[in-house]
């Protein structure tokens, strides 16, 4: 099984609110459709729920939000979840909606409906899911971000690899030089975020990926706007960085 993560930066255009980047979304949903084991798609919100994110000042500290700012992140990723959907489907899928709200119980993710993902991906469906705002209980919302989705699923299924598709071709120990880290370690990497990402950017990339790795599954950082890299992690081969 093949546990992908779509980066927010790799299916929209984060200068650009609101702003899917479809052929992107074409591309890798043909790339995937080349894999011969179960896949589980997660995405996150780029230009879509981290914009609103922002501008309703939302954080993945549960809290009492504007009401109005939950229903907004939410419906935007709804209206991003589609497109990621459509793609796939016309690309030759059978893609599975999964809102996360079906394996979350306030924070704390419930193993049985990860496990029901699964079942659902060796079917044959191809189960999508996304960062999202959730209801965390006592009048509070949060903002769960599709990289700590990737932790949740990756402990109870134990993937055969997890895969992160950037913006960029991984980490790198230097941003000037643009240095790439080919297997994460000790080395410290330079880690940037911008400011529309309320979820942690790369820093929370790379502590997801490590917990991953811990478990014992592979976990790739390759750059999602090259396609042909995932289909090489998939293969075996990559370029990019691995987590192990």
């Amino acid at each position: 099984m093949i546990l992908i993560k779509l980066g927010g930066s790799v299916i929209t255009d984060k200068a650009r609110p609101l702003t899917p980047r479809k052929k992107a979304m074409d591309a890798v949903a043909r790339v995937l459709r080349k894999a011969d084991e179960p896949v589980i798609i997660v995405h996150g919100g780029g230009s879509f729920g981290h914009y609103w994110s922002v501008k309703y000042d939302m954080h993945t500290e549960p809290k009492k939000y504007n009401p109005r700012g939950v229903a907004t992140v939410k419906n935007s990723m709804i209206k991003l979840d589609n497109m990621v959907l459509e793609s796939l489907f016309k690309n030759g899928h059978s893609p599975y909606c999964l809102c996360p709200s079906a394996f979350m119980s306030g924070n704390r993710a419930s193993p049985k409906g990860i496990r029901e993902a699964g079942e659902i991906a060796k079917s044959g469906m191809t189960p999508v899911t996304y960062g999202d705002a959730l209801w965390h209980g006592q009048k509070k919302t949060y903002i769960l971000s599709g990289d700590r989705i990737m932790t949740h699923i990756a402990r109870v299924l134990r993937p055969r690899l997890c895969i992160f598709a950037l913006g960029e071709d991984g980490l790198y120990s230097d941003m000037k030089s643009r240095k790439l880290v080919r297997e994460a370690g000790s080395m410290r990497a330079s880690i940037s975020a911008t400011d529309m990402d309320v979820t942690g950017g790369m820093a929370r990339k790379v502590r997801e990926a490590t917990a991953i790795s811990r478990g014992g599954t592979r976990v790739f950082f390759v750059n999602g706007n090259k396609p042909r890299r995932i289909a090489d992690a998939i293969g075996g081969k990559f370029e990019g960085t691995l987590f192990r």
